[in-house]
């Protein structure tokens, strides 16, 4: 039996050995342990080979001793022997059941054992022994080498340099998180041509319990993260102690090699080291191999602590864009609600056509018309028309409050003022027909017949006013369209009254050309009120300063009512003069006005015929066409 290995058995799985320590009678100097062992003088027919440690004395009963495991922990037994069983000096009961722990001294009447566990324990239970351990704080600083330096000293931080610039100048301008990871995992392997895998483990937030982030393989496949079995004992030593951690052999040391990760992945070699940024810790990364006790040496422990130094400020450059993102994002939308609470019947329309306008926007690149295939926004650009959708409308917030929140074609204050003119003019009515009576109606027959023709005169006039009022009231709900109009109003205009000794009307101009409206409910003044949201939103976002990645953001939104033909506004533009984002924009911005429930001076519209105005609007050449299909396609609609 190997003397030296106590892992050489007869082909079973070992879990624990015994250590015979001086004059072990020609024992080997370690014993494998399977699931039982029998300790003795004389070898037992009824034993299995392995299964019985002969000890050739004396003082040693002819079945002393016996040491079983029992759901996956071991425990040893006095077999009733003639000089005791003893564990670190005190002795055994017979016939008693002993737990053993990894390292403890048992006696054998006058012989001498150490008891070994290769069964992980609790993490913590066990420190782990490394062959490699330096505070990374210091390692990330880099040193000039001395004078006196050996060539080898010089090439090696000449190495680590090259290593740090490459590092910096590839991470320092990355923004994604994936493609920061990616290129961290590609100088990984570059750098460490033995590695065979590699972890990055990242705290999420502050005071967070860091998690795997990504795992991979050299040949490029990728694992699943939450799936990596990392040692705890390793991570503890890294991330709180913040030490560059190498071990070489790995699965040979019986401390290091029993952490269960280290099995179950069979790791022979591994390098730990932290990121670290000044005084905080973001996480670590790992490079392991299964084929090479000894890939990796004290060089590439040192060379990855230089690229880890590097990687930690690319990575809290990412974090701190994400969290300038972040602010950035929850400051628009914190002002879109703003403006949205002072017109709370439109509540929501903003952050809709912001989805529409971002679904649609990815769909593009799924078309199968190569015009607008070609169209593939990055994550810049949809975050850009995302932002000028949500927008959009920002100008809102210096139109009048009365004209923002108008429903019908006739301010209620309005209305009610022309239902009291109504009543005066029945009044009116009323009181010139009595006088009439009185003045005449002798003459014309006698009192009681006058009066009965007077009384029904005056009820087909009172009716006659009544169908004014009712053409009034229904011409006072705006129209979503130019066909729905054509209310004659023409004769109530022209219609007059005697109010003592003046004529009144009971319709005047201004509310006749409110009422005769094609189109919606706004007169042309209020309506140049609210087109001036547009360029008032346009005034407001040229003051931001926006990053380059969306600088385009104002230019979008200040067209989302330009029209292909030059019949939009603010400025009239045509054709190629209107982005493609801008002409996304239009289309969501319209069809949300259409379906949406909250309009109280229309109803909303059913999706069908929603889409069915877009597409006479695209016949008409005022949208775009293309844009329209892959909007109805797409059902873009569906993603807010």
């Amino acid at each position: 039996m190997d003397k030296g290995n106590p892992s050489a058995t007869h082909g079973n799985a070992v879990a624990a050995y015994l250590e015979i320590i001086g004059d072990s009678g020609g024992q080997p100097a370690f014993f494998p342990i399977q699931d039982e062992l029998v300790i003795g003088r004389e070898p037992q027919d009824s034993l299995g080979p392995g299964r019985f440690l002969c000890i050739p004395r004396h003082t040693i009963s002819r079945r002393h001793a016996r040491i079983r495991c029992r759901g996956g922990e071991y425990f040893i037994e006095d077999l009733h022997s003639f000089n005791g069983t003893y564990v670190t000096g005190s002795r055994l009961a017979p016939g008693q059941w002993h737990p053993l722990h990894d390292g403890e001294e048992l006696a054998v009447s006058n012989t001498q054992l150490v008891f070994h566990s290769l069964v992980a324990p609790p993490i913590g239970a066990m420190p782990s022994i490394i062959s490699m351990s330096v505070d990374a704080s210091d390692a990330t600083r880099f040193v000039a080498p001395a004078p006196d330096a050996s060539k080898d000293d010089l090439q090696r931080a000449v190495q680590k340099l090259h290593a740090m610039a490459q590092v910096s100048i590839a991470l320092g301008a990355v923004k994604d998180q994936d493609t920061l990871i990616e290129k961290i995992m590609n100088f990984i392997f570059d750098l460490f041509p033995l590695a065979e895998r590699a972890f990055i483990v990242l705290r999420r937030n502050k005071g967070e319990q860091p998690a795997p982030v990504a795992a991979r393989r050299r040949d490029g496949k990728a694992e699943d993260p939450a799936q990596a079995q990392l040692s705890r004992t390793l991570l503890r030593e890294v991330l709180e102690k913040k030490r560059a951690i190498l071990s070489v052999d790995t699965l040979a040391d019986r401390h290091f090699g029993a952490q269960h990760s280290i099995i179950a992945q069979a790791i022979r070699s591994v390098m730990c080291v932290p990121l670290l940024l000044e005084d905080e810790c973001l996480g670590l990364i790992q490079v392991d191999t299964s084929s090479d006790p000894h890939a990796f040496k004290e060089q590439d422990l040192e060379l990855l602590t230089g690229v880890c130094a590097e990687t930690a400020v690319a990575l809290k450059n990412f974090q701190l864009y994400s969290d300038i993102e972040q602010l950035l994002d929850g400051f628009v939308r914190a002002s879109v609600q703003a403006i949205e609470e002072r017109d709370p019947v439109t509540a929501g329309h903003s952050f809709r056509v912001a989805a529409y306008a971002s679904h649609l926007a990815q769909a593009l690149e799924r078309s199968d018309d190569p015009q607008y295939r070609r169209f593939s926004f990055s994550r810049d650009q949809l975050r850009e028309i995302r932002y000028a959708a949500l927008l959009h409308d920002f100008g809102k917030v210096g139109v009048a409050e009365h004209v923002l929140r108008k429903e019908k074609k006739l301010y209620p204050k309005d209305m009610l003022l022309l239902e009291q003119r109504f009543l005066h003019a029945r009044a009116c009515l009323e009181r010139q027909a009595y006088r009439k009576l009185v003045g005449g109606a002798a003459e014309a027959g006698g009192l009681h017949g006058a009066r009965a023709r007077m009384e029904q005169e005056l009820q087909q006039e009172f009716h006659r006013l009544d169908s004014f009022l009712e053409a009034i009231r229904s011409a006072n709900e705006p129209s979503i369209s130019h066909c729905e109009g054509g209310h004659n109003l023409r004769e109530i205009l022209d219609y007059g009254y005697e109010d003592g000794n003046d004529s009144a009307r009971l319709l005047h101009q201004a509310e006749f050309e409110a009422l005769s409206l094609p189109k919606g409910c706004l007169t042309p003044e209020e309506r140049r009120q609210i087109e001036s949201h547009v360029a008032d939103s346009y005034s407001f976002l040229i003051l931001i300063p926006w990053t380059r990645d969306l600088a385009a953001v104002p230019t979008i939104a200040h067209g989302h009512h330009e029209k292909l033909d030059g019949s939009g506004y603010p400025m009239g533009l045509k054709g190629n003069q209107i982005s493609v984002q801008t002409r996304i924009l239009t289309i969501c911005d319209i069809f949300d006005a259409l379906t949406a429930a909250d309009r109280p001076y229309k109803k909303a519209v059913p999706v069908e015929q929603a889409l069915d105005l877009l597409s006479a609007e695209c016949r008409a050449q005022k949208l775009d066409g293309g844009l329209f299909r892959i909007f109805v396609e797409s059902r873009a609609w569906t993603a807010a």
